[in-house]
């Protein structure tokens, strides 16, 4: 399986696309089709017939996948975009490190 950059609870930045200058938290990562939904982002109208969640029906939004390429990480300390590197810490596991060092 491919490792990728933003995982689950992540506060990204959205770089291109409709919704670009964004932030928002990932609420999930779809690693098959490489796609993430972020909280807010990428809102889209849906259609629904009335049921036991939604009695009336009618129109909800939601929030649609974006591509992973088209998000980075916020570093935590700057609260800036970053990209990400991999390095090992001292029991020899990998973590996710900003390029300026920082820990995500």
């Amino acid at each position: 399986m491919r490792k990728f950059h933003i995982k689950k609870g992540d506060i990204v930045f959205v770089n291109a696309g409709e919704d670009k200058g964004k932030t928002g938290r990932v609420l999930m990562v779809d690693t098959k089709k490489e796609r993430a939904i972020v909280e807010g982002v990428n809102m889209i109208t849906r259609r629904t017939k009335p049921s036991a969640q939604h009695p009336q029906g009618g129109m909800i939004k939601q929030e649609a996948s974006v591509h992973i390429s088209n998000l980075n990480p916020v570093d935590p300390k700057t609260n800036k975009p970053t990209r990400v590197k991999r390095q090992k810490n001292d029991a020899g596991k990998l973590e996710r490190v900003s390029v300026s060092g920082n820990k995500l």
